[in-house]
């Protein structure tokens, strides 16, 4: 399993401590080209699972910024093999832009005999077959700031200059100790190191709940990549990080501050419409078999909740700044009706 950079190998099954490293393959694309990759619309197609938080990321900012004609989208199995992501669910099990069956067929065109894990999200370089990067973090800064000239009309600043340094210490905390947090935790081989991962989880969201409880987002008063970044940790917080990662103090919904905000994300067109709930239990459940090694996904919990009422908007803000929300979900890349509230 490989969501983002882990190479659970070595950590989802207990051999050792829990330790993310980073992308290999970090490319960057460019309005200028000075990796070699320019910034062209239809060369590049994203590689996705809608399991993973780190793709999460990329699949909300592609949506709020209009990329759907510019970088095309293909989604894996949430379900991988020993080969790591795959395309079955497309038809002949083949991704129909790229015509491989998996994801590692990228990589090994980029580099034979590349030692490390197959993960998401992941650019191709459509002409040669080749991965451009797997740079998570990178990936939608670039999209959101060297892909400007392919935004669509009206779409927000998700980094915009003024705000970036404190953008990026508020995401640095936010990282560490909640999106990482709570895979140091769910895959912690003694007792010392899953305590401290807890600890650490919940000091940062209190720390961010008492953040949120007057003011709509993260930084300034409008989405920026902090929040996206936020969201994709608390999407998944009580249908996998409570229980089977033992991220167990509290749960989302019991945090007023917090279980707001994630709705009124949730609500905002970007994001709802590129979560689904089913591959994420399905992922996490039936891959992760040295924390879950019968297999079983449960049913819960109840998602009614995410359409209810969450009167953030009380708190001003304006979720695309000068912007407008992007258009409706285009056809073949909505969420089935097993994947929504």
């Amino acid at each position: 399993m490989s969501h983002g950079t882990e190479t659970p190998g070595n950590t989802a099954y207990g051999k050792k401590p829990f330790k993310r490293s980073k992308s290999h393959f970090a490319d960057r694309i460019t309005a200028d080209g000075r990796d070699g990759w320019p910034v062209e619309a239809g060369r590049y197609r994203l590689v996705v699972s809608r399991a993973c938080p780190w793709a999460s990321r990329s699949l909300v900012s592609r949506r709020l910024l209009g990329l759907e004609d510019a970088l095309s989208l293909a989604v894996t199995d949430p379900i991988q093999d020993d080969r790591s992501w795959r395309f079955t669910l497309d038809p002949d099990g083949r991704d129909p832009v790229l015509g491989i069956r998996y994801l590692s067929e990228a990589y090994d065109a980029r580099e034979s005999g590349y030692p490390g894990g197959v993960s998401v999200p992941a650019i191709v370089d459509v002409p040669s077959g080749e991965l451009v990067t797997n740079d998570f973090q990178q990936i939608t800064l670039d999209l959101a700031t060297e892909w400007k000239a392919l935004h669509r009309s009206g779409a927000p600043d998700l980094y915009p200059e003024p705000l970036r340094e404190e953008i990026d210490d508020v995401a640095e905390g936010i990282y560490r100790d909640i999106n990482n947090g709570v895979y140091r935790a769910g895959f912690a081989t003694d007792q010392s190191e899953y305590d401290e991962a807890y600890r650490a989880l919940f000091r940062r969201l209190d720390l961010v709940s008492e953040r949120l409880a007057d003011r709509r987002y993260l930084v300034g008063d409008t989405i920026t990549e902090a929040d996206i970044r936020l969201y994709t940790t608390l999407v998944r917080f009580d249908a996998v990080y409570h229980g089977h990662f033992k991220c167990n103090r509290s749960k989302l919904t019991e945090d007023p501050v917090l279980w707001a905000y994630a709705r009124d994300l949730f609500q905002t067109p970007g994001f709802g419409d590129t979560t689904d709930f089913d591959h994420i239990k399905q992922h996490y459940y039936r891959v992760h078999t040295g924390v879950n090694p019968t297999g079983v996904v449960p049913l819960g919990p109840d998602l009614s909740g995410w359409l209810t009422p969450h009167h953030r908007e009380e708190l001003g803000g304006r979720p695309f700044g000068d912007g407008t929300p992007p258009d409706p979900v285009r056809r073949g890349e909505g969420i089935s009706a097993a994947g929504r509230p």
